[in-house]
């Protein structure tokens, strides 16, 4: 069994402040500060008697007690702020934690989310992943034309309106590595995002699927075929880094995830 618990908070304020509102973030922010959200893991059987893996209460007293000081510490010994990247903060709070699991259980992750659209997650070892989102809006119309209008229709519905339909896409793409001690970084960020505005968003945005892509101009545009279009646009160009995933959303109710390899 894996429980994973969430905690949000303000980077910088006291964490001995009264917990008010925990759901939105704890501790409150007194003025304009950096927030963060840190997801951690555990793995195990729960007790028999509580049905409990963990207390979440264990989890919150020892975040509160151990994480968000020593997150506040680093971001005041850091200067510049910049040279405190995702990377060391999560390798940092990670290696803290370690030899702090509680009873009965293991660690199984650790990830923090420095903003809703980027996070940096352990991943054994010294390997950490990198997850960035980006964004784009194409059409597309799902449609085989081996079968009569009538089976594209039965299959595709709506979907195969042949003027097509359009989406607002969201790509997750995830890279892995091991930090570059002189910098800190898996990758730069600012270079994975330049690769993948390159070879992903500027050729798909704004695009109709089917009549203005080659690589779907015989492959059926699914969100299946998407992600696996654009892992192969992406696989081998991050340097050291490593493509670990690539996920693509085509409504807030449904994603493809590839890893390379069919599972």
């Amino acid at each position: 069994m894996r429980l994973t618990r969430e905690i949000r908070f303000s980077v910088g304020e006291s964490p001995d402040l009264p917990v008010t509102n925990s759901w939105a973030g704890w501790p409150t922010a007194t003025g304009v500060r950096p927030y963060l959200v840190l997801r951690v893991a555990v793995e195990g059987r729960p007790d028999e008697r509580t049905g409990y893996l963990v207390n979440i209460r264990d989890l919150d007293r020892l975040l509160r007690e151990r994480t968000i000081p020593l997150v506040n510490r680093l971001y005041a010994a850091t200067d510049p702020p910049a040279s405190l990247t995702g990377e060391r903060l999560i390798s940092a709070i990670a290696g803290d934690l370690a030899p702090h699991v509680p009873a009965g259980a293991r660690w199984a992750g650790c990830r923090v989310y420095l903003t809703p659209f980027l996070y940096y997650q352990m991943q054994g070892g010294e390997m950490i992943e990198v997850t960035q989102s980006f964004e784009f809006a194409a059409a597309h119309r799902l449609h085989c034309a081996d079968m009569s209008e009538a089976r594209n229709y039965e299959i595709f519905g709506k979907c195969n309106n042949p003027n097509g339909h359009g989406h607002n896409y969201q790509l997750e793409v995830t890279v892995a590595g091991r930090p570059d001690p002189a910098t800190g970084h898996v990758i730069p960020l600012r270079q994975m995002e330049e690769i993948v505005n390159e070879r992903v968003i500027n050729r798909f945005d704004h695009k109709h699927l089917n009549q203005d892509c080659p690589e779907f101009r015989t492959l059926n545009p699914s969100v299946e075929n998407i992600t696996r279009v654009i892992w192969g646009l992406l696989e081998g160009q991050f340097g050291a880094a490593r493509l670990a995933r690539v996920r693509v959303w085509e409504t807030a109710k449904t994603y493809a995830e590839y890893e390379g390899s069919e599972k």
